[in-house]
């Protein structure tokens, strides 16, 4: 796309300035502040409006993972960086990372506890893909809460590997009822619902047992009731990633299998080897679709192994009954401003204006389906090191206004995580914004402990646990959210232009500064 560029006459932020020589041996300009704005202004509702209405159509089908409207987008998107001459950092140079996944069905499986038989779905289900296999033991573990803190651990003086081990939801208190792992009233990720699971599958796994029964009977109830619906209308319960490591069997289950594998599961909190007679038939039922993250970059010119990541989803939640989900604010609005972000930087290339870091394109897939796509990049196959990554900025839903906030200044956005891992980075953003953009920065929910849980639900969260600094560019839900009314008719296109000029500037101002930023709070 070509545009006219507007000399807007301000100096919009101060940057560092230097000669260096780009790695593709051409000069690189000295930057003068004026031309950043020149190129920033390049990002514009116009164009931004005209792709979200191609994106967010009813020809993308809702844009669901692993479906044909998902690959319509990933075409889409190749495409335009092929258009703008972005290349891609994967070898074969297509652009498309395949990211391996598996629709899990429900298994077939059957489970007795000293004689006693149990029924799927009643009484237990499966939360991994875990392999077809057959399990005899006379003996469990009992690990209380299943906590390994160095404030608290379940597994002292106890050896689990190889073994079957059942534990159970919540943390342990002190006497004056502050929390032993938080030393607070704050609970800690190892009680906070979903992430609860996780961190105490993960923990078991790591002390090498084979199978878990973990008793959370509000979960089960959640999760239960859901996976049969899936199941008696045909469907599979969940798409997850293909785990290189094998997996482990990991049940949640109710209070009655909780009570039927250890009697006093709900009074005790102190770790036993347990008698229990159980036999384990499980036949694992998967299929695998193919899906694909999209990668573009710009080399740095000082320094091309640091990393500069842009990231939006570009899935959505797909057709149900009939009726495209479009998805333009969750996450069409994330995904064209990353586009008009990259089309800025390349306008500042062309005219020899080349970044000191390396800026990554990052269009991930999965995200509705539990933030698969950003999980496989971090977790399994980074296209570069995460060590030489300097930051993530993620966009997800920036295109619309809070309707909790009316009455209030409209150009705002809530920021996430700016704070959380560093310091310097938050002070960054600040500056940046007072420079360029005078945008109401909303910390609202810039809080781990929040009960939306918004930190943790989309695709910065995997950087972020790596201990990579992030910030999470995000407008709040609407009426529309998850629903066909979210249509990019409804998208305000002055704040979503507003919003990625922002994240523009500051990816600039992150690449082009002497130093990288400093991670200054660790967090695992």
């Amino acid at each position: 796309m070509k545009k006219t560029l507007f000399i807007l006459g301000i100096i919009a932020v101060i940057y560092s300035c230097g000669t260096s020589k780009n790695t593709n041996t051409t000069q690189t300009k000295v930057i003068p502040p004026a031309n950043v704005s020149e190129f920033a202004s390049t990002i514009t509702s116009v164009e931004l409006k005209e792709m979200l209405y191609t994106y967010a159509s009813d020809a993308f089908e809702g844009r669901e993972t692993a479906q044909p409207g998902q690959k319509k987008a990933v075409e889409y998107i190749k495409n335009h960086y092929i258009n703008l001459g972005i290349p891609s950092p994967i070898s074969k140079g297509d652009y498309f990372q395949e990211v391996p996944l598996q629709i899990v069905k429900t298994p077939k499986t059957t489970l007795t506890v000293n004689g006693v038989t149990f029924n799927y779905f009643d009484d237990y289900i499966s939360l991994t893909a875990a392999p077809t296999g057959k399990i005899t033991e006379n003996q469990i573990i009992y690990l209380g809460y299943g906590i390994d803190h160095e404030n608290y651990s379940d597994y002292n003086n106890i050896d689990v590997t190889g073994k079957i081990v059942v534990l159970k939801s919540g943390e342990p208190k002190n006497k004056d009822g502050t929390y032993k792992i938080s030393g607070t009233t704050e609970i800690s990720k190892w009680s906070n619902g979903r992430q609860a699971l996780s961190t105490k599958r993960d923990a078991a796994k790591k002390r090498g047992a084979k199978a878990i029964f973990f008793i959370d009977n509000t979960l089960f109830s959640r999760y239960s009731g859901f996976f049969k619906r899936i199941a008696n209308n045909g469907g599979s319960n969940r798409l997850t990633l293909i785990s290189p490591e094998k997996e482990i069997y990991f049940f949640l289950i109710n209070e009655t299998l909780g009570k039927a594998l250890v009697g006093n599961i709900n009074e005790s909190e102190t770790n036993a080897v347990i008698e229990n007679n159980i036999e384990l038939k499980y036949e694992s039922v998967t299929e695998t679709p193919s899906s694909e993250n999209v990668v573009a970059y710009i080399e740095g010119s000082e320094k091309p192994n640091e990393y500069i990541v842009i990231s939006a989803h570009l899935d959505h939640i797909g057709v149900h009954d009939g009726v495209v989900n479009n998805g333009a604010d969750d996450d069409g609005s994330g995904t064209v401003a990353v586009l008009e972000i990259a089309e800025a930087f390349k306008e500042a290339l062309n005219r020899g204006y080349r970044p000191k870091r390396s800026i990554l394109f990052l269009h991930v897939t999965g995200e509705e389906k539990g933030l698969l796509g950003s999980k496989y990049y971090t977790d399994y196959d980074p296209i570069v090191p995460l060590e030489n990554t300097v930051v993530d900025l993620n966009i997800d839903m920036i295109g619309r206004t809070d309707p909790k906030r009316e009455g209030g200044n409209r150009n705002y956005i809530y920021l996430i995580g700016s704070d959380i891992l560093s310091t310097e980075l938050h002070n960054i953003s600040e500056e940046v914004n007072t420079k360029c953009c005078n945008i109401e920065l909303d910390y609202k929910y810039n809080d781990i402990n929040d009960p939306n849980r918004f930190y943790y639900r989309s695709d910065h969260y995997n950087f972020a646990k790596n201990n990579i600094p992030v910030i999470f560019y995000f407008n709040g839900t609407h009426a529309d959210y998850h629903k066909p009314t979210d249509t990019p008719d409804k998208i305000e296109y002055d704040l979503l232009e507003n919003r990625a000029r922002l994240v523009f500037y500051t990816a600039w101002e992150l690449a082009n500064r002497d130093k990288r930023i400093v991670l200054d709070k660790v967090t695992n």
